[in-house]
């Protein structure tokens, strides 16, 4: 047998340093085929270690099916286990997928992301604590892909008093945030020859392409002042479901008027189809009440999405689908196939959090904040731009969107705005028919505190230099 070191001061045991070496050699063929080994007690003298690191290496060769005893001969390398390593794989091209961290020497003027500094800590913390200390064994197991049945009691409530949602517990589906829900919906709907899908445009892109992912066909409908130009809806082929954002429209922010949303839910009911209303910033509503949701005027044909990232944090992963009956049993069994259930203790910290009242204080609390920050972001821009911006659905949310006629947001002005040390999105990223929004991007505000809005906005007039 080939030399075998062993090294003492390594952080991998002996045994392991044993087994592996001689993995390799049997690998490699070094170590060929019915090659009888040296038994345990030679080879623990030969490498001055005691014999259980020897039988503890070879037993678990044995176990893998490298070697193999036979009784009165000794001990032998197995047949067919010659198998040459192949080379790794370089990392070096590997592409990040999701959401880029915040640079702190950029003012990133990012949307849907609401001020985590103002993250109710310490209630978080006593809850948790609790939650585990009383947790059975009942909890520790495996759930149920719906979710507890304490969050969605708990969600149930909340959004049957302040979003006007009509539903019961059982048609509460817990997701792992809405990105999760947009792929339930498009699973449980897109199993039929028609593929058809009909999406506002513009619309935040990753939607579009879960949806395409699952095997959609898209049919964009455009947008205008009262937001799904529903019009337009007759002219395009009978969809599986129609997926808005009609509290609070994004990217444009618009508020959808309640005689589009009656011709909304006529066309949905005379073709017996889905609406897929996303809700995922309503409650930051700050000149009025929330604008109710349009499942309230038809459970049995809106498929309602919301997500507790935009009101806590993203990172708590939960959002919800209020399912009508006749697919709540599907839902669950698709949410049971995609990853068994969300995680049982978080789920039940969530529940108490918003039974115990702390959530819908925060979210008061939060539309304070909001709503100051977001009177200092206007006020920035009428100073700087005055009548050169056209300012879009500033009433609800953590982001508004800003026009600027005969400005072309493209890849270069991104990027000296970017060298400056600001960062916008452009609206056209998520358009889906291109070049109606080239001179439109969206401001969000939820992160920045006032100074750096006030500076950011300052930024942004010196390098578009409109006046």
């Amino acid at each position: 047998m080939s030399v075998i070191s062993l090294d003492r001061t390594s952080k991998k045991s002996l045994t392991r340093q044993l087994y592996e070496q001689m993995q390799q050699r049997i690998l490699s063929g070094v170590l060929t085929e019915g090659y009888k080994l040296l038994s345990t007690r030679a080879m623990a003298n030969e490498l001055g270690v005691s014999r259980n690191v020897v039988l503890e290496a070879y037993d678990q060769l044995t176990a893998e099916g490298y070697i193999e005893s036979r009784t009165g001969s000794g001990t032998f390398v197995a047949a067919g286990a010659v198998y040459a390593a192949k080379e790794s794989v370089s990392l070096k091209e590997v592409k990040t997928i999701g959401f880029k961290s915040f640079n702190p020497n950029i003012i990133d003027f990012r949307s849907g992301v609401p001020d985590l500094s103002q993250f109710p800590v310490n209630q978080w913390i006593r809850i948790t604590r609790d939650v585990y200390q009383e947790a059975t064994p009942a909890q520790l197991a495996y759930g149920s892909p719906e979710g507890r049945a304490e969050l969605r009691e708990a969600i149930a409530e909340y959004v049957r008093v302040h979003r006007g949602v009509r539903c019961h517990t059982e048609q509460v589906l817990v997701t792992a945030g809405t990105t999760q829900a947009i792929g339930l919906v498009s699973r449980i709907m897109l199993h039929s020859t028609n593929k058809n899908v009909m999406l506002e445009d513009p619309i935040t892109s990753d939607i579009r392409y879960i949806i395409e992912g699952f095997g959609g066909v898209i049919h964009p409908v455009g947008v205008d002042e009262n937001g799904l130009k529903t019009k337009d809806l007759r002219k395009l082929p009978k969809p599986l479901f129609i997926y808005v954002t009609p509290s609070h429209q994004f990217p444009l922010g618009i508020t959808m008027p309640i005689q589009r949303r009656v011709d909304l839910l006529n066309f949905v009911s005379k073709t017996n189809t889905y609406l897929v209303e996303d809700d995922y910033d309503s409650e930051f509503r700050y000149d009025a009440m929330p604008v109710n949701s349009i499942q309230g005027l038809d459970p049995k044909r809106v498929i309602y999405l919301g997500t507790f990232s935009k009101t806590l944090c993203p990172s708590i992963r939960v959002g919800y689908i209020i399912l009508p009956e006749e697919l709540i049993e599907r839902g669950r069994r698709l949410k049971w196939f995609a990853d068994l259930h969300n995680a049982t203790m978080d789920q039940l910290v969530l529940a108490r959090f918003i039974k115990k009242g702390y959530f819908a204080r925060h979210v008061a609390k939060m539309k304070k904040i909001q709503k100051r920050k977001r009177e200092v972001l206007i006020r920035s821009m009428e100073k700087h731009f005055g009548d050169k911006v056209s300012i879009l659905g500033s009433a609800t949310g953590l982001h508004l969107t800003a026009r600027f006629p005969g400005v072309r947001f493209n890849s270069e002005l991104l990027q000296e705005l970017e060298e400056k040390g600001v960062k916008v999105y452009p609206v056209e990223e998520h358009a889906i028919r291109a070049g109606f929004y080239e001179d439109t991007i969206i401001i969000g505000y939820g992160m920045l505190d006032p100074g750096r809005i006030e500076k950011g906005v300052e930024i942004l007039a010196s390098v578009l230099q409109l006046n």
